[in-house]
């Protein structure tokens, strides 16, 4: 509930602007579908059967219960907003959230990027756009725990918990060719760089590239 108040302020920015830029440029909604990447820090966890589950251990100690946590990577769905006030500039909203979890030793995490930008279009055609976006937000992470028990042979049940997340602030920064397919419908290929101050903590690098393509529709005049 919290993490929703929080996005409203950019929410409700972003609905006041829409018939101010539906009277001066255009405005799109779009959807995304791509991946972004980290390599694992090296380190690992204990499982649930360790003294001190979830500590921090050794992958290929003496350790019987340490698994090695994973990476970060995976699909991605992205979606967000964009308004052009000018042929040249505009802002928008993009968010990029993994739909499913993925291994973290004994545990899962899914992992989220939310952010605004500013647009910059050097290059804007009837039927192709250049985009430079910059901008910044919140990268987070989070944790949770599976676990499968059965009584007897014939109820069996599984159930996740959540362990815990991390909050870190991000640094957007993606560059994109909008192809409009018709006067409306566009597809645009995209590269994606985050830059987040202290997700070592979590994955092996502060830098998180990626790739992406999103599909969108257009509106006012172009």
């Amino acid at each position: 509930m919290k993490r929703t108040f929080r996005y409203l302020p950019v929410v409700s920015l972003f609905a006041l602007c829409l018939p101010f830029a539906a009277a001066q440029s255009a405005f799109d909604i779009n959807l995304g579908f791509g991946s972004l990447h980290d390599s694992s820090t090296g380190g690992g966890l204990d499982n649930a059967s360790a003294l001190i589950p979830f500590g921090t251990c050794t992958p290929g100690s003496t350790d019987a219960n340490c698994q090695a946590t994973g990476g970060l990577g995976g699909f991605f769905l992205g979606f967000g907003g964009d308004i052009m006030f000018t042929k040249h500039f505009g802002g928008g909203f993009q968010a990029s959230i993994q739909p499913a979890q993925s291994n973290y030793g004994p545990l899962q995490y899914r992992q989220a990027f939310y952010d605004v930008k500013g647009i910059y279009a050097p290059i804007n055609r009837k039927r192709a756009v250049l985009q430079l976006m910059g901008g910044i937000g919140e990268a987070r992470s989070s944790f949770s725990f599976t676990q499968s028990g059965c009584i007897g042979t014939a109820v069996c049940s599984t159930s996740t918990q959540p362990v815990g997340a991390a909050n870190h602030f991000d640094v957007n920064f993606s560059a994109g060719v909008q192809i409009f397919l018709t006067e409306h419908i566009f597809v645009r290929p995209q590269f994606d760089f985050h830059y987040v101050p202290g997700l070592t903590n979590q994955f092996g690098s502060d830098v998180v590239p990626g790739g992406s393509i999103w599909v969108g529709y257009n509106f006012g005049e172009r």
